[in-house]
């Protein structure tokens, strides 16, 4: 049964007190409508629990008269009304929209170029349709986030205009995931970046270090506007713009600040994706509907599990499942680096109950640590694997070899057949060093009047190199018909070879000219 909210004692002992006796057969329930409405919770507190209410003293009522007390009349309905507490009705958000709408907290931004980005968006229904097709499997669990910290509900639409929520998406400056993280920045907020996982893209991590860092963003300026340039531009160059201002005493807001055109239009672009939100059929938009509800649940491993019995054990495709853990883009997870995966909710509850039972060996891979520089060649020999398949397996580029210390992907047969441990599964990765160039060595006579540097001029190697080759020293007199041996590049070496020493040449020269030219300007000084 409910519990009566705190006032109606007082109701109760006003009402009654010019009666003898309560009626046999009553009850809290049976004296106010209101005992049928829903706790003090509902008064509105908006995201904010209510604290229990104590349960109501209940003591039996005494007569006036027996009790040799003056008879009191009841108040008029009147003044009963005056002291009750109005309640307010709260309802359950429709859809995600309204309770993100709900918790907008923002101060909204006068910008001539909000109103341009509203036309963008709005005139694009097929690019909406996509970006909230992608961001609906993530939004609850960023909205939840927001509400759990007090934060506005705004920033769980920054990654429309981030990634258009392609948790794949890639800048042309190597910023990752749906939040747009930058490698140093991701590492700074602990998001691992190694050969198997890259956590910018992970959903629940990329969330947790995004919402810190806006946090922490927001702690500095003091300003969200400002906070979010800092998040798109960097926090010191919204610092040192700031300065300048002040320098020059110049107000020192969002709209005031010397910026790039990107982060000028990017809380413009924030505040017409909110407008759409807010009011979509002012601007002719049809939002798609998104669920007040969870989309994805996780699931703890404790042993390392390949993607394909995952998918198989949860009835997903192995798509949607690298589309709820996109961090991973290996065909086993390893639970001593990723111990929970995300699943549809119901799926989720599926594949827990499924591997309970699940029997046969859970992963087909493990890694190795490479002992020496090895070619992909040699490694591949020594696991009795395919040289491509191992380069497939591991993004190995061509004309590449490992270096010692690097960690692969291999399959797990006899000596390699475990789990692989934590420091491997968050710290492995995969050094690379070009190999050494093929080579073909030729033997050659030495003409009458030779010397080392012509020999080397005349078949595109260094004197030194020329020299090592054949036991002698840099400036050896040689004799005619003495035979050196000479080590040939491949063209595309010497080409590459070559363009390098030209490069070397022009910065020389460049360097003299520089030399020269200081040289003229201190004798122009002496003179004067």
């Amino acid at each position: 049964m409910p519990r009566l909210p705190i006032w109606m004692p007082l109701l109760t002992a006003l009402g009654l007190a010019g009666c003898a006796s309560l009626p046999s057969g009553g009850s809290p329930s049976s004296l106010s409508p209101a005992a049928d409405m829903a706790p003090a919770a509902l008064i509105s507190t908006p995201a904010t629990p209510s604290s229990p209410q104590p349960e109501p003293v209940r003591t039996p009522p005494t007569s006036p008269a027996a009790s040799g007390q003056p008879q009191i009349d009841p108040p008029p309905p009147a003044d009963l009304a005056a002291l009750s507490i109005p309640v307010v009705p709260v309802q359950a958000p429709r859809d995600l929209w309204e309770r993100i709408g709900r918790g907008f907290a923002m101060p909204d931004l006068d910008d001539e170029r909000v109103a341009q980005w509203e036309r963008w968006y709005a005139s694009r229904p097929d690019y909406l349709q996509r970006m909230v097709d992608r961001g609906s499997k993530y939004l609850f669990h960023i909205v939840e986030e927001l509400e759990r910290r007090g934060l506005p509900q705004e920033l769980a639409l920054l990654p429309f205009i981030e990634s258009a929520f392609n948790p794949q998406a890639v800048s042309r400056a190597k910023a990752a995931g749906m939040w747009q993280f930058m490698p140093a920045t991701g590492r700074d907020f602990d998001l691992k970046q190694n050969a198997f996982r890259d956590d910018r893209r992970d959903v629940l991590a990329s969330t947790r270090a995004a919402l810190d860092y806006l946090v922490r963003l927001h702690r500095l300026f003091g300003d969200w506007h400002l906070a979010l340039a800092a998040y798109n531009w960097g926090e010191g160059n919204v610092q040192r713009a700031i300065k300048r201002n002040q320098a020059a005493g110049l107000p020192t807001g969002y709209q005031d600040l010397r910026m790039p055109e990107e982060t000028r239009h990017y809380v413009p672009k924030l505040q017409a994706v909110k407008n759409l939100v807010r009011a979509p059929q002012q601007y002719g938009v049809r939002l798609p509907a998104v669920g007040n509800h969870p989309f994805f649940d996780s699931v703890r491993i404790e042993r390392d599990i390949d993607v394909a019995l995952i998918a198989r054990l949860a009835e997903v495709s192995e798509a949607d499942f690298r589309t709820l853990n996109p961090a991973h883009h290996k065909p086993v997870i390893m639970a001593a680096g990723t111990p929970e995966i995300l699943l549809p909710w119901d799926n989720a509850v599926l594949f827990a109950e499924r591997l309970k039972s699940w029997r046969g060996p859970t992963a087909s891979w493990t890694a190795w640590r490479i002992p020496r520089d090895m070619t992909v060649a040699q490694a591949a020999r020594e696991l009795d694997w395919s040289e491509a398949e191992l380069r497939q397996t591991n993004r190995i580029p061509p004309r590449m070899k490992l270096k010692a210390g690097s960690t692969i992907l291999v399959p797990r047969e006899g000596r390699l057949d475990r789990d692989v441990p934590e420091q491997l599964a968050d710290h492995g990765q995969i050094l690379l060093a070009p190999e050494a160039p093929p080579v073909r060595t030729v033997t050659v006579k030495v003409r009458a009047g030779d010397t080392l540097a012509q020999v080397a001029k005349r078949h595109g190697v260094r004197a030194s190199e020329l020299a090592a080759w054949n036991g002698l020293r840099p400036h050896s007199a040689l004799k005619p018909g003495q035979v050196l041996v000479v080590q040939l590049r491949t063209p595309a070496v010497r080409a590459t070879a070559a363009g390098r020493s030209r490069t070397a040449a022009t910065a020389r020269a460049a360097q003299r000219h520089k030399a020269a030219t200081q040289r003229s300007a201190k004798l122009r000084v002496a003179q004067r």
